[in-house]
């Protein structure tokens, strides 16, 4: 099951679970009110207080986190640009036999680089170009540092060249680390589960009314789910409906200028 499926269906749960958890919580209401009316309106107000006082809390905390890391990723691909396009201008510093074959190994690298985001549904796939891409820096790194050795090489090529390369490399890890890094998943259970009790608190106290509020419910519990599905669609935004795959147009248009 993919991702973007699960993160639905999740939602779509959470939305039928706080119907039926309501409706519990009438039922157990009214039954309260035919045994003792008094016990049912005296000690719940905190109870109520303190549980929607958290799931707001939680709410807040989980959707800032989310679009806090969405808003981290895209500035991360220009970042890679820019320092792909820096090591590939500054090859110019190595003789001029040395840069066809690196050049040709960059415009690969780069190929490697788009493809490795672009269907990360394909986890089998994933894994292979980011291995590609792991293979191709040795490549690049290797061939780089020898041609730095060469006795007609400037003397500042190496200092200028091996930096941007190793710019180069490093902000793979870090797009690879921003990637993968989400809430633990009980943050996720624990959201839901609040969002349930807190369900089943709203219909034990709308017990007072001798009708059930469902209007009241319905668009509670369509906030809540929908809320936890824009939160899981920010946390994975090449899966979902948000989605980043815009800011790969700087890795594209940097392609096409590499002739």
């Amino acid at each position: 099951m993919s991702l973007a499926l699960a993160a639905l269906l999740s939602a779509v749960g959470l939305f039928l679970g706080m119907l039926i958890l309501f409706e519990i919580g009438w039922r157990i209401g009214i039954d309260r009110l035919k045994r003792d009316r008094e016990s049912v309106a005296k000690g719940g107000g905190a109870v109520e207080a303190a549980v929607f006082a958290l799931l707001g809390l939680l709410l807040a905390f989980t959707f800032s986190g989310a679009a806090s890391r969405f808003e981290a990723r895209r500035p991360l691909i220009t970042e890679e640009a820019n320092a792909i396009g820096t090591a590939y201008l500054r090859l110019d510093l190595l003789p001029g036999d040395a840069q066809p074959e690196l050049r040709q190994l960059f415009r690969h690298y780069l190929d490697t680089r788009v493809e490795t985001y672009r269907n990360v549904k394909d986890v089998a796939a994933t894994k292979t170009k980011l291995s590609e891409s792991v293979a191709l820096q040795g490549d690049i790194w290797a061939k780089a540092l020898v041609a730095c050795r060469r006795p007609e090489a400037p003397g500042h090529a190496a200092m200028l060249l091996l930096p941007a390369l190793n710019a180069m490399i490093d902000i793979t890890t870090t797009r690879a680390v921003a990637t993968q890094n989400h809430p633990p998943l009980i943050i996720f259970l624990l959201l839901a589960g609040l969002s349930l009790v807190s369900a089943m608190l709203a219909g034990f106290d709308n017990s007072n009314n001798k009708v059930r509020n469902w209007p009241y419910m319905v668009i509670f519990a369509v906030t809540m789910s929908l809320t936890l599905y824009v939160i899981l669609d920010l946390e994975f935004p090449r899966l979902g409906m948000i989605r980043i795959e815009a800011a790969d147009q700087i890795l594209i248009e940097l392609r096409k200028s590499m002739k």
